[in-house]
């Protein structure tokens, strides 16, 4: 009686259970199908074939194949799927096995060779991957005449027809670059040289794309009438491919990436050390360590390359992090192996466990010393003065803001050293010598500096020194002194004044730093202006803050005025002009005043340079311009038409673009005579764009505009420079007639001012007359006319009108 069971390729496990479930059976045990196939040519009491098809499918198909053509005994299957008794399902025991294996047996033989034939159909036709078999058939054989049998998987991967296939032979869609390996695969496997083969290839779709296959081929040991025959498996693997070459293309990048890194790539524990486990081939570039004198602390570990100050910081910053699963970012300084100190920006990441217990950091670590340079130089550059070095005006704003709220008992002040008389000297001996003067004084007033006291260049023409910890009023005075003494060794040689201004920051100061600065800078400017020696400082108090408070309210009303708004009024009066010579008003000149209801009316030296500092000069310029037109135009519709107006002109109206087309344009709309018009200007315009001033003023002389220069004597003109300068006329400052009262005939210098004024040919006009004395003096000088308290204080429309009726 046949009673031998063969078992192919089954697991230890499964053998133990059919060795129980089978006891009255042999069983003998196969690793593979060409071990298998051996037994059954040995055997000649075989019964029973046990194949495990949850392994190697190749194998099931090759022994089901062959039981196919030469049913010798029953087949069963070990499978995860599939109907009937044939198939054992995982997990195995004795009693199923034991059970299946009866029902098979009591099948006669064409019933056992039915279920074969299901068994093979059962795994060819569903099995998850492609299957031929083929019979004599060569790759290049061309059209297919033999049995060649293709499964629906196969057709579905390659994209041909089972019958398409069989009329152009496997070789025609194998992709060139791969075909030459498949056929001298193939060309052993039919010598015999080989058993099977396995290759990756592509086969070429009906559509012209490419698929990737892996493939396995393996000769049949069947006793056919057939020449050759062979199984050939495939899996689609384009997927894993195009994922293999998305990695290949990313580690290739990586790689690219790291050696073009200006720093290093790393994966270190979290200890004490930081015991780097990797590190890419840029720590050479960055730290001058090779990277295996890092790994593992061979030669040295990570936490040794990091300047001490900020080792302790960073371990707080890691232990901050990775709790919250945050991305660590830190700038230190790390010593390369030269001792050379370099910039570093890290950023990295923890790597944690199933209990979120951090296993290992990983991150990058780049070099940013030039980063670093370039963000020093621009600090620098930020705080600095260039020419000086000293700290400026910003970094003073900065300090003073940041000890804004230092206890009242903490005395500290701001002084002002202020050199703005440098301003004058530069348009004279240029601007290289003024900067060698501020050099001087900047080398000098460093040599006060202490921890408590520190200098900035607050300004071109500007120190500021801020003191702190002093201990009273005394002692900004004295260091007011020392900051003199040290100035005048060679400012006054150079003829430079200076003044200091005091703010002490304390009860009642202002917080604001812009309006504390500003202060300083009013203290600095009177001190300027007091007489050297111990009075060249000032402290700034509530006078000036009084000052301060209603030049903003000035502003204001100003600012108001000029766009219409307000309550203040901007309104002209007049003061007469006396001719000399016939004894009678021949002219007047338009004098601005400002009424704010607040403040009362406002002296035109105290709002007018309030309009040039503002440049609402230009708009208010303009209205008193109409104003003073009107005003004219009405005396000379009364009949007196050979009256002329003076108006005072500033250089920044003249240098207004459009000045002299607007003039020329609101004197036609007032209808008035130009010729009765007279403007004018300060010496000190001259001071600065001496020619283009100077050319505007030939232009308006050319419309029949007289010209006069206001005040003269006290600014930057001089007589022999008169004869350049297109004007008509010479106003004598106040002050030469004031002189007048306390000097002889033969003392005063004002007939000599006259006469040459007339040589030059020009009138000469002298102001503030207000005693008898005066009058007579430029009587006997010849000089043309005069105006002042003597002939007329400055009265309003009507008044004028009703003077010149009088003297008619």
């Amino acid at each position: 009686m046949d009673t031998h069971v063969l078992v192919v390729g089954t697991s230890r496990e499964n053998q133990v259970v059919i060795q129980a479930a089978l006891p009255s059976y042999e069983l003998s045990f196969a690793q593979d199908g060409k071990q298998a196939l051996e037994c059954i040519a040995r055997l000649s009491d075989l019964v029973l074939i046990l194949i495990d098809a949850t392994g190697d499918i190749l194998d099931a198909l090759m022994l089901l194949h062959a039981m196919e053509q030469d049913p010798r005994c029953a087949v069963m299957l070990i499978a995860h799927g599939g109907d009937g008794n044939s198939i054992l399902h995982p997990p195995l025991t004795a009693a199923g096995v034991s059970k299946q294996v009866a029902q098979v047996l009591q099948k006669k033989g064409s019933k056992l060779l039915n279920e074969q034939a299901f068994l093979f159909n059962a795994i060819f036709w569903q099995a998850p991957m492609g299957i031929t078999i083929s019979h004599g058939i060569g790759p290049i054989d061309g059209s297919i005449n033999e049995v060649f049998r293709v499964n629906p998987r196969f057709e579905e991967i390659t994209g041909w027809t089972s019958e398409e296939l069989k009329s152009i032979g496997w070789a025609a869609i194998t992709h060139p670059d791969d075909l030459q390996a498949d056929l001298e695969q193939f060309r052993r496997l039919q010598a015999g040289e080989i058993s099977n083969y396995s290759l990756q290839k592509r086969y070429r779709k009906p559509d012209g794309s490419f698929v990737w296959v892996s493939m396995v081929v393996a000769s049949l040991q069947i006793q056919n009438n057939h020449s050759y025959s062979h199984i050939c498996l495939v899996q689609d693997i384009s997927k894993r491919k195009e994922a293999e070459q998305r990695l290949a293309e990313s580690e290739r990048s990586k790689s690219i990436l790291l050696s073009h890194l200006p720093g290093l790539a790393y994966r270190t524990k979290y200890d004490h050390d930081w015991t780097v486990l990797y590190v890419s081939n840029g720590c050479k570039a960055l730290t001058g360590y090779d990277p295996e004198s890092l790994l593992h602390n061979r030669d040295i570990c990570f936490n040794d390359l990091i300047v001490p100050l900020y080792q302790q910081e960073i371990r707080e910053e890691w232990a901050r992090v990775l709790p919250l699963h945050q991305t660590f970012t830190y700038e230190y300084e790390i010593i390369k192996a030269d001792g050379q100190r370099c910039w570093v920006w890290e950023t990295g990441q923890g790597l944690y466990g199933q209990h979120d217990e951090v296993l290992e950091l990983e991150g990058i670590i780049l070099d940013i010393s030039d980063r670093k340079k370039i963000q020093h130089e621009l600090m620098f550059l930020n705080e600095h003065d260039m020419w000086t070095g000293l700290y400026n005006r910003r970094y003073l704003e900065q300090v003073l803001r940041m000890d804004a709220n230092l206890h009242r008992s903490f005395k500290r002040a701001v002084l002002a050293v202020n050199l703005s008389p440098l301003h004058t000297a530069s348009m004279t001996y240029g601007f290289q010598y003024t900067q060698e003067i501020i050099k001087k004084v900047s080398n000098s007033l460093l040599v006060l500096c202490t921890n408590q006291c520190l200098l900035c260049k607050t300004h071109e023409y500007r120190f500021s020194f801020y003191v702190k910890n002093y201990h009273d009023t005394e002692d900004l005075i004295a260091f007011c002194k020392r900051i003199s003494s040290l100035l005048e060794t060679f400012l006054i040689i150079e003829g430079i004044n200076w003044g200091i201004g005091i703010v002490e920051i304390g009860k009642g100061t202002t917080k604001d730093v812009e309006q504390l600065l500003r202060n300083v800078l009013v203290a600095s400017e009177k001190a300027l202006q007091q007489l050297h020696g111990d009075s060249s400082y000032c402290f700034f108090d509530k006078a000036m803050e009084e000052q301060l408070y209603q030049e903003e309210e000035i502003t204001a009303e100003l600012s108001r005025i000029a766009a219409g708004e307000g309550n203040g009024s901007l309104f002209l009066n007049y003061q007469p002009i006396l001719d000399l010579g016939t004894n009678k008003i021949v002219g007047f000149e338009a004098l601005a005043r400002l009424q704010i209801p607040s403040l009362g009316l406002i002296p035109p030296l105290q709002f007018i340079p309030i309009t040039e500092k503002t440049k609402l000069i230009i708009p208010l310029g303009d209205s008193i311009i109409l104003q003073a037109l009107r005003f004219l135009n009405t005396v000379q519709s009364h009949g007196y038409s050979d009256i002329t107006l003076s108006i005072n002109i500033s250089a920044i109206q003249l240098l207004k673009h459009d000045f002299t087309a607007n003039l020329l344009r609101m004197i036609k709309a007032m209808q008035v005579d130009p010729h009765s018009i007279c403007l004018e200007i300060t010496e000190s315009v001259f001071a600065n764009n001496y020619q283009d001033i100077n050319k505007v003023l030939g232009q308006l002389q050319s419309l029949g505009i007289q010209i006069a220069i206001d005040d003269f004597g006290t600014g930057y003109s001089s007589l022999a420079r008169e004869r350049e300068l297109n004007i008509n006329c010479l106003k004598i400052d106040k002050s030469f007639i004031d002189k007048l009262m306390t000097l002889t005939d033969e003392q005063a210098i004002t007939g000599d001012i006259i006469s040459m004024a007339h040589k030059l040919g020009h009138c000469v006009v002298a102001e503030g007359i207000e005693h008898e004395r005066q009058l007579q003096y430029l009587k006997k000088s010849n000089c043309d006319k005069i105006q002042g308290y003597l002939i007329s204080r400055p009265v309003d429309e009507k008044a004028s009108l009703a003077l010149l009726k009088a003297q008619s």
